[in-house]
């Protein structure tokens, strides 16, 4: 049985849980709910359940080709209650059905960013806006009195420059957010 269902990303282990789940009861009726997941940018959060299938028959081809097409934040399922095919073929039906359902998915291509804080004095807002205007980091954040704050967004490779060139500001006092 396949059944297309829209694309969700996931992004945490409770996510997945939670999809997991819900196929759970909807097809209560399946012998198997096989799946694999991936989550985060560096790829290392992952799982491959054969749910009673012979081992290494179903959820590691299904994380094969969730490594071969380079993809994270992905959970593919797949139930199954029907005919009897062998390992192979067990192999064989799992890896089509992860490809298939690849292939028909809207894949997202997405940057891995990074946010910095930067305090400064009211005067020196035209060298910030500045810089963000050559930059053009994603304000998350800003705030005008005596003491301004800007929280920007930007491209994890663009960082060091534009910490660089934010540093430069004078009375401009940067805050890392790991430190918090």
């Amino acid at each position: 049985r396949s059944e297309r269902r829209p694309d969700f990303p996931v992004h945490t282990v409770e996510e997945v849980k939670g999809y997991l789940e819900e196929c759970q009861k909807k097809y209560y009726d399946a012998r198997h709910v096989c799946y694999a997941y991936m989550l985060g940018h560096e790829r290392k959060d992952f799982r491959a359940n054969d749910n009673g299938e012979p081992s290494g028959t179903a959820g590691k081809p299904i994380l094969g080709q969730i490594n071969s097409n380079e993809l994270t934040d992905i959970l593919i399922v797949r139930y199954f209650g029907g005919i009897k095919l062998g390992t192979s073929g067990l192999i064989v039906a799992y890896k089509a059905a992860a490809a298939e359902a690849i292939a028909s998915a809207a894949i997202v291509e997405k940057t891995v960013d990074d946010e910095v804080t930067v305090l400064f004095e009211y005067p020196f807002m035209n060298d910030i806006m500045r810089i963000v205007k050559e930059e053009e980091p994603e304000i998350i954040q800003q705030s005008y009195d005596m003491d301004c704050s800007m929280t920007l967004r930007i491209r994890r490779s663009m960082m060091p420059r534009l910490m660089a060139r934010l540093e430069k500001v004078e009375t401009a006092r940067i805050i890392d957010d790991k430190e918090e």
